[in-house]
């Protein structure tokens, strides 16, 4: 199963810049240092929710959970990076109601040597 209005995918500017591309982040520094080793940067953002929709709207949910706030999602698989390497990583997307999903976050699913 694919997400739900997968062709209304949101990712926001500010999740990239002050979060997963941020290296001075608390929670995102790990997830900056591996995600700009794939050649993605935080002034070229678009490029990096680009490649979020991609993969969100390209494979299938591995895990779904329900809560108050609405269904999050996870979805496993390449990710289209700019160096071509296309790391393995799960992206989060979380399905208000009203709403298209909103991606939470990504972390990657395997490091690379």
């Amino acid at each position: 199963m694919r997400l739900p209005n997968a062709d209304r995918l949101q990712v926001d500017r500010e999740k990239i810049t002050d979060y997963l591309l941020c290296a001075s982040h608390p929670d995102g520094q790990a997830k900056a240092e591996f995600f700009t080793r794939f050649g993605f940067r935080p002034e070229q953002w678009e490029v990096f929710a680009e490649a979020l929709r991609k993969h969100g709207g390209s494979y299938s949910i591995v895990k779904k959970v329900e809560s108050p706030y609405g269904t999050r999602y996870a979805v496993d698989g390449p990710l289209a990076s700019p160096d071509g390497r296309n790391p393995r990583v799960r992206s989060v997307w979380m399905h208000e109601p009203g709403a298209g999903p909103r991606l939470i976050t990504a972390y990657p699913l395997e490091v690379p040597t």
